[in-house]
C-alpha cells in the first residue's frame, strides 16, 4: 500500500518553522476564508513564502530553487518556453534534455497547468519549485514589460499576440461590455463582436501555423482549444467556460449548420480568404457530454499540388511510381490509416496525368479539392447517389482514369475491378496497416480471389513522418538503445550517419520538427504473388514474395529518411514500429 503524504502543517512543524497550535489556528482561518494552510500561515505572520515552498517541496518530493542564488538564477532560460507564457503563468524554464523540461513553478498542485504545459510544448515537464513573489520578481527584473529577445520574436510573435487575444482580450472586452451598458441588446451587440473576433482569429491562426485540424471541445469547466499540427495535437488555449454557445453558434453559422440543432451530429463547411488564396474548413459537430465537439479539418488548395518529387519518394521509388499510374489498365491502391496523405497522394498522380488526350472521372465523399479539367462527382447516399451508383455511371462516360474516393465495401469493389478489368485505369483508397493486407482485405470483403489477382497492379502502404526543424536540429551523440533496436539502426550507421535529434526553437513552436512527407511500401504485383493472392495465401507468405520482388517496409523506408538526416529514430518508431515500441515500454 502506498505511504499516504505528509501534510504541510506537519512538515513545517518538523522543520521548526512553526508550532502546531499555530498551524491549527491557520487551518480555521484557512476553512473560513478559503484559502489553502499554506497562505494561511503566511497572512498570520507565522511563516513566510520561502519556507512554504520549501516545505511544499518535500511534501511532494521535488527540488526547492533559490532564485537569489546567482549560480541557480543563471542557470534560466527564457528561450525554451514562449515568453507569454512565462508571464502569464509566472513560470521559469531552466533546461531541456532527453524530450523533458526542467520548469520552476511556485503552486505543483496546478496539474491543470502542468497538463496544458505539457500539450502547448509538446514535452514532458519536471517541475522544481520556488516562492511565487521571487519568481515574479525575477520575471518582472529580467524579462520586464517589453521581453528578452526570447520566443516571443520572430516567428512565433504570430502565437503570443494571439494568446492574449483569446484567453484575455476578449475577456476584458466582453466583461468591460457588459459592465457599461445598461441595454440587454446592447450587451449582446457588444458580446458578438468579440467572439466573431475571436472565431476570426482561430480561423486564421490555425492556417498561419500550419495546422491541419481545429478542434474545439467542452470540457466540464472550459473549452479547450487544440490544433492538429504536423500530426500531433498540441493545446492552443483554454476559452471560459461561458463562452461555449457563443464560439460554438458562430462556427455553426459560418458554416451553413442549423444553430439549434445539438442533439444530432452536424457537416458544413467554411470558405475564408486568407493571404490571396480561398481556404476551405470542413467542419464537423458532434453532441459530447460537456456540449457539442467541433473539429474543423483544414483544406489548402496547394496541399495537393506540391508534386511527386516532394512526397517523399526516394528514387527508386518515384521511377516505379511513375511506370504504375501510366498503366493502361488495372486497380492501383494507396493504403493507411486516416490521415495519412492517400488522398494527397492520388491527387499528385491525378494532376500529372491531367491532359487534354485524357478523359478524368472521380467519385469522392466529400470533394476537398476542386481541379480544373476532372470530372468529380460528389456522393451523396441520402439520395441514393453511392460510391456504387457514380461508378456504374462512370462507365458509361467511357472514361480513361477513375478514381474511387474509398472502396468501402463489396459492391464498390466489384465494381471498380470490372472497371480494370474492361481497360479503365483505377486508382483508390483502402484503409489497411500495409500493402500485403489489402489482399486479404478484398478477399473478406467477399471480392473472389481470382479477381483481385487479376485486376491489382499494385498496392502502395504510405504514413506520414515529421520531418526535423533545420535550424535546430542537433547531432544525436548518445542514441537511446531502445530506438535503435526498433528501427534496425546499428553503431556503424551513426558511426557512418549524421543522426540527429530534435531539440525545439521558436520556428517549430518547441517540437523540433517542423513540416511532414511520406515513408511508403510498394507492392507491385508479379506472377508469384498473383498465384498467392488466388490461392488465399497467409498475409506473411504475400509480404515474403513481395520483399523477393523488391518491396521495400514502411521501416526500412524509414531507415532511409533517419540516415539522410530528414528524421528521427523516434519519430520512425512512432509510426512504423508501434507495437514493438509499446512492447519495450511494458518490459521497462
Amino acid at each position: 500500500m502506498a505511504r499516504s503524504r505528509k501534510k504541510i502543517g506537519e512538515i513545517l512543524v518538523g522543520m521548526g518553522v512553526v508550532q502546531q497550535d499555530q498551524v491549527d489556528k491557520a487551518m480555521e482561518m484557512a476553512k473560513g476564508g478559503g484559502k489553502r494552510i499554506g497562505q494561511a500561515l503566511v497572512d498570520a505572520g507565522f511563516a513566510n513564502e520561502d519556507q512554504i515552498a520549501q516545505a511544499l517541496a518535500k511534501q511532494f518530493g521535488l527540488e526547492y530553487v533559490d532564485l537569489n542564488d546567482s549560480s541557480v538564477s543563471s542557470q534560466v532560460d527564457s528561450k525554451l518556453v514562449p515568453e507569454e507564457l512565462i508571464k502569464k503563468h509566472l513560470i521559469l524554464p531552466i533546461s531541456k534534455s532527453n524530450g523533458r523540461l526542467q520548469l520552476i513553478v511556485h503552486d505543483p498542485m496546478d496539474l491543470e497547468l502542468l497538463d496544458m504545459l505539457r500539450f502547448r510544448l509538446n514535452t514532458e515537464v519536471e517541475p522544481r519549485i520556488a516562492p511565487r513573489a521571487r519568481i515574479k520578481h525575477f520575471i518582472d527584473n529580467k524579462l520586464g514589460a517589453g521581453g528578452s529577445g526570447g520566443p516571443a520574436a520572430g516567428a512565433t510573435s504570430m502565437v503570443d499576440s494571439s494568446e492574449s487575444l483569446v484567453s484575455e482580450s476578449i475577456d476584458r472586452t466582453i466583461d468591460r461590455s457588459v459592465d457599461k451598458s445598461m441595454d440587454a441588446s446592447i450587451d449582446r451587440a457588444a458580446e458578438d463582436a468579440p467572439i466573431i473576433k475571436l472565431c476570426n482569429r482561430i480561423l486564421i491562426e490555425s492556417v498561419k501555423m500550419r495546422a491541419s485540424d481545429i478542434h474545439i471541445e467542452p470540457m466540464a469547466n472550459r473549452v479547450r482549444l487544440r490544433y492538429r499540427i504536423d500530426g500531433v495535437c498540441i493545446e492552443r488555449d483554454n476559452l471560459p467556460k461561458r463562452m461555449q454557445n457563443a464560439v460554438l453558434a458562430r462556427m455553426k453559422l459560418m458554416a451553413g449548420i442549423n444553430i439549434s440543432e445539438k442533439r444530432l451530429p452536424q457537416d458544413g463547411r467554411i470558405k475564408m480568404p486568407i493571404d490571396d488564396d480561398t481556404i476551405d474548413y470542413r467542419v464537423s459537430s458532434c453532441p459530447a457530454y460537456h456540449g457539442e465537439s467541433m473539429v474543423l479539418r483544414i483544406l489548402r488548395p496547394d496541399s495537393v499540388r506540391i508534386g511527386l518529387e516532394n512526397l517523399g519518394f526516394e528514387p527508386d521509388q518515384l521511377e516505379k511510381f511513375h511506370k504504375i499510374i501510366r498503366r493502361p489498365n488495372g486497380i492501383f491502391l494507396v493504403t493507411g490509416p486516416t490521415g495519412s496523405g492517400k488522398t494527397t497522394t492520388l491527387y499528385s498522380a491525378l494532376d500529372i496525368l491531367n491532359k487534354p488526350d485524357k478523359k478524368i472521372i472521380t467519385a469522392e465523399d466529400p470533394v476537398e479539392y476542386a481541379f480544373k479539367g476532372i470530372n468529380q462527382c460528389q456522393v451523396r447516399e441520402g439520395i441514393g447517389l453511392s460510391f456504387a451508383a457514380i461508378l456504374r455511371s462512370m462507365l458509361r462516360q467511357a472514361p480513361n482514369i477513375i478514381l474511387v474516393g474509398e472502396i468501402r465495401d463489396k459492391d464498390v469493389a466489384e465494381v471498380a475491378i470490372q472497371a480494370a478489368l474492361t481497360g479503365h485505369l483505377v486508382f483508390s483508397t483502402l484503409h489497411t496497416n500495409d500493402a500485403p493486407s489489402a489482399i486479404t482485405r478484398l478477399v473478406d470483403m467477399g471480392v473472389k480471389p481470382f479477381l483481385v489477382a487479376s485486376s491489382l497492379q499494385a498496392i502502395m502502404a504510405q504514413r506520414l513522418i515529421r520531418v526535423l526543424c533545420k535550424r535546430c536540429r542537433q547531432k544525436d551523440e548518445s542514441p537511446d538503445p531502445k530506438y535503435m533496436r526498433l528501427t534496425g539502426l546499428t553503431k556503424e550507421d551513426y558511426e557512418k550517419n549524421t543522426i540527429y535529434k530534435a531539440v525545439g526553437c521558436d520556428e517549430c513552436f518547441g517540437t523540433g520538427y517542423r513540416g511532414r512527407m511520406a515513408i511508403f511500401e510498394m507492392m507491385v504485383m508479379n506472377t508469384r504473388i498473383r498465384e498467392l493472392a488466388f490461392n488465399q495465401a497467409p498475409v506473411s507468405k504475400i509480404r515474403e514474395a513481395a520483399i523477393q520482388n523488391g518491396m521495400r517496409s514502411l521501416l526500412l523506408d524509414g531507415k532511409i529518411k533517419i540516415l539522410r538526416g530528414i528524421t528521427t529514430p523516434a519519430e520512425i518508431a512512432r509510426i512504423a514500429q508501434v507495437e514493438g515500441l509499446a512492447a519495450i515500454d511494458e518490459d521497462e
